[in-house]
């Protein structure tokens, strides 16, 4: 049994090697937030999440060792056991104040927190609205759900209504669900246009706003730069692992939505709490984003200016794609950045669709303007390239 086990995964894995496809995880060793240090060499890291360098920052470190030495290393329990511990009643109260909500839900990851989300508020009965390029966690979540799931192709507003009109009057409830930020692209859901096609059709609007919060809408997200409030807006979901710079997922919605998704959401009631210290800097990290709206722009001015150098669209976020089609063009163009000093990831199926592989830059509030623009004068041969075998 366990010889045939092996000898599955390494044919697997031979196959995704040939494919171009096998992935490994590489020790990276963080330094100022600007450099990394990967197999001996020290790159200029254009590929973390974390927008706004709090990751480093020395009063959110500070926070986790206060709570450290008062509260102790691990959450100990689930929270509804013995989890719930002082720093997250903090931690809730900041998130709910920057997202404009009654109440906020902190999960163990961003990935936990949509497992848990849709199957406690949709089932059967109801249906599932979701466009087809949402995150791994919001098709998992709508899977396990059990609800009907209609998909809409990416960021189309009228193919939207047609679903709508045509499944919407067959279930009870219907949840509609998007990325605020789409993390591959780097482009924005037209959430005023969903938010108007979901109050026509009694749809609840559920964004996921991973790569939205810290960087737009002032710090608060994808939400507030689209001019929207919680009442349009009623399910705001995200992560405190990109810009927040820690760890963590959470839900911002009015007070008694937050207490059904405590009470039903399996991927909250099962799970041990997060640590003290995690909490702790989570909080601080927010209170950072919500008095340095400087520190927020940043992200996505650096963006623009790699853009434009490029002769690249406008950037809508801190998220740069330059698309370069074959899995194996990616991997050698990450590669040659390498060799040149920069960590710039190459993005290959089933993340992004065939035929799209891509580089992923992410420009970060610690980047010099230098930087950026040494990194353009790396990415231009690539972008010449492509543009060269676009039909």
């Amino acid at each position: 049994m366990a010889a045939s086990l092996r000898h599955h995964a390494r044919r697997t894995l031979d196959e995704l090697e040939a494919a171009g496809r096998r992935r490994r995880p590489v020790a990276t060793a963080t330094g100022d937030g600007r450099v990394v240090a990967r197999q001996g060499r020290e790159l200029l890291d254009f590929s973390s999440n974390d927008y706004l360098g709090l990751a480093r920052d020395p009063e959110v470190a500070r926070a986790a060792q206060r709570a450290l030495a008062e509260h102790g290393s691990g959450g100990a329990a689930s929270r509804l056991i013995t989890g719930d511990h002082p720093p997250y009643a903090e931690l809730e109260a900041e998130l709910a104040a920057l997202k404009g909500t009654g109440d906020a839900v902190v999960f163990g990851s961003g990935y936990l927190a949509n497992l848990g989300i849709l199957p406690a508020l949709v089932d059967r009965h109801d249906l599932i609205l979701a466009d087809k390029l949402n995150h791994a966690c919001l098709v998992d979540g709508a899977r396990l759900s059990g609800a009907r799931v209609v998909r809409y192709p990416h960021a189309d507003v009228a193919a939207l209504r047609a679903r709508l009109e045509r499944y919407r009057g067959r279930y009870r409830h219907c949840l509609l669900v998007t990325d605020g930020v789409f993390s591959m692209d780097g482009d924005l859901a037209p959430l005023a246009e969903l938010a108007d096609l979901a109050a026509e059709h009694d749809c609840w609007l559920l964004t996921d706003d991973a790569h939205g919060v810290g960087v737009l809408g002032g710090g608060a997200g994808s939400t507030a730069a689209a001019g929207l409030d919680a009442d349009a807006v009623p399910l705001q979901m995200g992560t405190l692992s990109k810009a927040v710079g820690g760890y963590g997922g959470y839900l911002c919605a009015a007070r008694e939505v937050a207490d059904l998704i405590r009470t039903r959401a399996r991927s909250f009631i099962y799970t041990t709490a997060l640590p003290p210290a995690t909490v702790a800097a989570d909080t601080a990290a927010l209170r950072r984003i919500r008095t340095d709206p400087d520190l927020c722009r940043r992200p996505l001015t650096l963006a623009r200016r790699l853009a434009d150098a490029l002769g690249l669209p406008t950037p809508e976020s801190p998220i740069v794609p330059v698309i370069l089609g074959e899995d194996r063009a990616a991997l050698a163009a990450q590669e040659a950045l390498a060799a040149a000093g920069y960590l710039v990831q190459a993005i290959r199926p089933p993340t992004v669709p065939e035929g799209t592989a891509r580089l992923r830059v992410t420009l970060r509030a610690p980047h010099r303007e230098a930087d950026v623009d040494a990194l353009a004068g790396a990415l231009a041969p690539w972008v010449r390239r492509a543009a060269a075998e676009t039909p």
